[in-house]
Parts: C-alpha cells; sequence; structure tokens
C-alpha cells in the first residue's frame, strides 16, 4: 500500500476531474482567468503528481482579455473512450450576475500533454458541463441556469446526446434530477446495471458536499441517496473544509477512489480564510451492500491520510520539451509573450516591459506562480530606471485585482513634498513603494528610498495569514512597513465571489507609454510544509 498525504496536488488547483487510462491517473483542474488553461497533472501512484500538460488553445482566440476576476475556464471535465482524450468545459465572461455568459466547449487529444484540436462550441446550458461515453454514443451533462428574476439559477441536472464527429445535439435535452439543495458539476459513471451521478451539492465554499444519485436508465428517473458521500460542512474542527465536486475512478486492481477538491482555512478574527485556495484530495470508496458507494474509512469527512494501493513497476516518464515561461508560471488573460516577457535580450535576466496597471483586465504585465503551503518566502533581484510615478516594477502577492500587496521600485517626490507628479522636474526619488489593496481601496503602507539604479533583491516572508516584506541592504534584511494582513487574498475575504488561490510573482507597470522595462533575476519561491 501507498500512504498519500492530502492534498495531493497543493495550492490552487480546485474542480479536479480525474482519469484512468491504463496506469496512470490524469486530473484536469479549473484556470479561471488565468493561463496555461486548464492544467494536467498526471500519477501512477495517487500520492505524487507531476504537471503532465495544459489544454493549449482552450479559449478561441487564445486570450481571456476582459474577463473578470475569477471568470475564465470553470471546471473542466476529462474523460477517454478508449482512443483519446476528451476534455469539455465552460468559458465563463461574467461572474455575479444571472447570466454567466457561458461557453461550453469540447476538445480532444491522444495525449493527454500533447496537442489538443480546437475548441468546438457545444450546448451552453450552464456551467459544469461533463461527457459520458458508452457503447459509442457521447452524452453531455450540464447544470440548467435559470436567469429570470424569480427562477432558481442551480434548476437542475440536464443531458443531451451528442453526435461523435460533428458534437450537434441529437434529440432533444432531457431534464434528470432536480434537488431543494444546490447541485451542480454532475459527473456520470456506470457499474452494476447503474447508473450514477455524482454531484457537487451546497455551493463550493464551507457547505460544499458530495450527493449521489441512481437510476436504472441513463435518462432516469433517478433517485438520491439519503446521506452524503462526502462533506465536510458539519465538523469546522477538520483540517479539510469545503469537500466538494468529486469524481469516482476505478483502479486497476477493482477498488474505487474519488477525487475531490478541499481547502485548508487558518482561523482570523473574521473567520476561516483559505489563501491557498481550493486544491485536490483523493480518498478511497468501497460500495456498501445496498449498490451505494461510501469512503473507504467510513463516514463522510474527508481524510488527510489515505492508504492506496501501490502500483505496479514501470519506467520513469521522460519530460516533454517546455515553454520558456511554461509550469510553474502563470500569466493573467493570456500567455506570455515575448513583446512584454523576455528572456534573450539579457542572459539570465527576465525583462517585462510595463504595461496596464495591475488591476487591468487586458494587459497587466506579470508572471506569477502558486503559494502551495501556508509557510512561504519569495524573492527576487530587481534592476529598473523609474523615472515617473507612472512606471513601477517589484514582487507581489496576488490575488486578485481587489486583493494584492506588492513591494515596487518606483519614483516618487522629493521627501516631505507632496505627491503633486512633478516628475518632469527632474527631481524626486527611486523608491520602494509598499502598497496594500483590497476591495475599499489601495493603501500606500511604507515607503523607502533606495539607490537610483542599482538591483535591489526584494522578498517576502509568510506567516500563516502574515506576510512581512522586506529588502536586501549591505547583505542584511531590512523590513518594509508593517506585516500585511496575507488572509485577504483568499477566497473567503470580501464580499465578491473568488475561487482562485494566492500568487506570488513578478510584474512591471507603464501607464503612459508601455517603454518603462524592468529585468529580474533569481526569482524563488519556497513553500514549507506545516
Amino acid at each position: 500500500m501507498t500512504l498519500l498525504h492530502n492534498p495531493v496536488i497543493r495550492g490552487f488547483a480546485p474542480d479536479p476531474s480525474m482519469v484512468r487510462v491504463g496506469d496512470w491517473y490524469y486530473v484536469a483542474t479549473s484556470s479561471f482567468e488565468w493561463y496555461p488553461t486548464i492544467p494536467i497533472h498526471r500519477s501512477r501512484d495517487l500520492a505524487h503528481w507531476e504537471y503532465a500538460g495544459h489544454v493549449r488553445g482552450a479559449v478561441p482566440g487564445d486570450t481571456l482579455g476582459g474577463v473578470p476576476d475569477s471568470g475564465g475556464v470553470w471546471a473542466p471535465s476529462l474523460s477517454w473512450d478508449g482512443e483519446r482524450f476528451w476534455v469539455v468545459y465552460s468559458v465563463v465572461r461574467s461572474v455575479g450576475t444571472p447570466y454567466f455568459d457561458v461557453d461550453t466547449y469540447v476538445s480532444t487529444s491522444p495525449d493527454a500533454a500533447g496537442k489538443w484540436s480546437a475548441p468546438h462550441r457545444v450546448a451552453s446550458h450552464g456551467f459544469d458541463p461533463a461527457l459520458f461515453h458508452q457503447d459509442g454514443r457521447l452524452w453531455l451533462l450540464n447544470l440548467q441556469n435559470d436567469h429570470r428574476p424569480g427562477g432558481r439559477r442551480f434548476a437542475g441536472i440536464v443531458l443531451t446526446e451528442l453526435d461523435r464527429e460533428t458534437l450537434t445535439a441529437v434529440g432533444d435535452t432531457r431534464l434528470l434530477l432536480q434537488h431543494e439543495r444546490l447541485i451542480e458539476g454532475p459527473k456520470l459513471l456506470r457499474r452494476d446495471g447503474w447508473y450514477y451521478l455524482v454531484l457537487a451539492e451546497g455551493g463550493t465554499g464551507f457547505e460544499h458536499g458530495v450527493l449521489v444519485a441512481r437510476g436504472r436508465a441513463i435518462t432516469g428517473p433517478y433517485e438520491l441517496d439519503d446521506r452524503p458521500l462526502l462533506t465536510s460542512r458539519d465538523d469546522p474542527s477538520l483540517p479539510l473544509q469545503k469537500a466538494g465536486h468529486a469524481e469516482l475512478v476505478e483502479t486497476p486492481g477493482g477498488g474505487w477512489v474519488l477525487s475531490h477538491l478541499t481547502a485548508r482555512p487558518l482561523p482570523t478574527p473574521d473567520g476561516p480564510r483559505c489563501s491557498l485556495g481550493r486544491e485536490t484530495a483523493i480518498q478511497t470508496v468501497v460500495w456498501d451492500a445496498d449498490g451505494w458507494p461510501r469512503l473507504g474509512h467510513g463516514g463522510w469527512h474527508p481524510a488527510v491520510e489515505v492508504e492506496v494501493p501501490a502500483p505496479g513497476a514501470h519506467e520513469p516518464h521522460a519530460p516533454g520539451p517546455s515553454e520558456v515561461f511554461g509550469w510553474p508560471w502563470s500569466t493573467l488573460r493570456s500567455y506570455a509573450d515575448p513583446s512584454w516577457a523576455d528572456t534573450t535580450t539579457r542572459p539570465g535576466w527576465i525583462r517585462l516591459r510595463g504595461r496596464h496597471g495591475p488591476e487591468s483586465r487586458w494587459a497587466h504585465s506579470l508572471l506569477a506562480q502558486r503559494i502551495t503551503e501556508h509557510r512561504a518566502e519569495a524573492e527576487v533581484t530587481v534592476e529598473a530606471r523609474p523615472s515617473t510615478f507612472t512606471q513601477a516594477a517589484g514582487l507581489v502577492l496576488w490575488y486578485c485585482a481587489e486583493s494584492y500587496l506588492s513591494l515596487d521600485l518606483t519614483w516618487a517626490e522629493p521627501e516631505g513634498e507632496d505627491q503633486r507628479g512633478q516628475q518632469w522636474r527632474g527631481e524626486g526619488r527611486t523608491v520602494l513603494s509598499l502598497v496594500e489593496r483590497d476591495e475599499e481601496c489601495g493603501r500606500q503602507s511604507a515607503v523607502v528610498e533606495v539607490d537610483a539604479g542599482a538591483p535591489v533583491t526584494l522578498g517576502v516572508t509568510v506567516e500563516g495569514t502574515e506576510a512581512r516584506f522586506w529588502f536586501v541592504r549591505d547583505g542584511a534584511r531590512v523590513p518594509v512597513g508593517p506585516p500585511l494582513d496575507f488572509s485577504r487574498l483568499s477566497d473567503d475575504y470580501g464580499s465578491r465571489l473568488r475561487f482562485t488561490g494566492a500568487m506570488a510573482g513578478i510584474h512591471a507597470r507603464d501607464l503612459v507609454d508601455a517603454s518603462f522595462t524592468a529585468d529580474f533575476r533569481g526569482f524563488r519561491l519556497t513553500c514549507m510544509p506545516d
């Protein structure tokens, strides 16, 4: 047996969809407004996961410009028909409205890490689509969204048969199930003459859970199990919270496992917050005498440590070619373009050309990596010559445009002079500016003068809910400003829907003519398990 420790894919890896192909398990997760779109991880033993690739070209036109925070690519569902992988997913262009403005796409590939077909749009009843393959037929499941005033936005699960070649609808769409509680994220499997619907229940927050329904025919009727398969909502003391959005997979030996999302909250005076976002976990499953799935360790609470069958011997995986800014780097709303992210002009350095400000939905020059533990440290050396307050570059802890912490090299008026923007007089200072942004406003927490034009090493240390920024002077770390509230960079802060996770990275801006550049070297993000 192998002992896995949950979460198995840590830090911003939500809505996992798992499939087994031979001895490999594959998991696709939501990417929202981030690139690469639809990251895919794989494992042979369920305990150790590696990045395998992503669905390149998932978004038509290869841009999510204009998409709001936590919009973009939601809840991909991965499947295998015996010859090729299929993925179906939603591109959500409105968040917090009744409409969502959803486009649903299907793409295929013979290799999860290889070239994927151009996305093909299919019926878009709502988000959280999934595909079911049976005897050469193809079925599309979906949440039905009712946008009307007084309507139920989560109005049940629907099923549409698709032509396998044209992906057009065959016959009518059928309603499979409605429920008083919110249900979404349908996954379908067949076992012992039953069709089982695995459903996400209660929303994706602390009320999240997994329900199962079954029927003798694919079109129903479906009866609901009288208890959840998985949830943590009844015990806030559990280390794994928000357990839900699951998928059942059979192992090579005939056992069963469940992939699901979860989160690791930290307590704050304002309640628990999950700054690492929602992550991927695995549980074992058994079937009871009545044919219902149950967690292998009993009950319905997620376990941190889980024993899974040990895999057989296998050849080590040879990694494929990687992109210049490939995993673990991520970018917002588009891939890194050499026009703004360059490694060739100054070998050993990353040169960023400043574009829009950090709250832009279009052209924020940002490279970031996922924070995977509650204790982390990031640092980087930056060299730049800002000549105006409209130019800046530095180190950032990022959740979204309304929640970030940044320590930036920029220009400021001479000490003691008001902010009047008279940089064209040729006076002023090169400074480090520490800014905290939340839903209400941005606040400058500290300003420290540094040598103009000289490289400076910036850093931040995260301990639980606190982030402490610093820079290096004469070989020693010098604190910048007070400790800042890192827990605000979480799904659970603020009044708007949030679905991603905290990142650490580098960015640059030039709000006037996008000509300012900054050079970075030695970026390091170290995440330390508890």
